[in-house]
């Protein structure tokens, strides 16, 4: 079975490098966008097999961001799991309204990001 391709799209550098080290665990394939239009952009040209998305970050916000992707025929099959630090659950039905599969709250565990590569995988 050949490596999962997996997008990050994270505009922190620093939650970028975290999270691209924890799924280079796994063997993932690890493409990554530091914003919401560079994320679609990349979902469309690589189509990853899994997508975590930030919210809060320049040009296009997370939330638009999915939405696109996931009303997209050419993406819309692929899995995004919302990474934000906006944990209030208004926010959580949101994100699942504009097409998320999941919702991980930051600061978040490594495993509840494993957790979600191996359930949506």
């Amino acid at each position: 079975m050949p490596s999962p391709k997996i997008l990050v799209v994270e505009d922190d550098t620093v939650q970028q490098l975290h999270i691209c080290q924890l799924l280079s665990t796994i063997d993932a394939e690890v493409i990554v966008a530091s914003n919401g239009s560079e994320g679609m952009k990349k979902a469309q040209e690589e189509k990853p097999d899994l997508i975590f998305m930030d919210v809060v970050m320049p040009e296009v916000d997370g939330f638009a961001a999915c939405r696109q992707i996931t009303q997209d025929a050419a993406t819309k099959d692929i899995p995004v799991v919302i990474v934000s630090s906006k944990n209030q659950e208004a926010d959580k039905v949101w994100a699942q309204l504009q097409g998320a599969k999941a919702v991980v709250g930051k600061p978040y565990e490594d495993e509840e990001i494993l957790k979600q590569v191996k359930e949506l995988l």
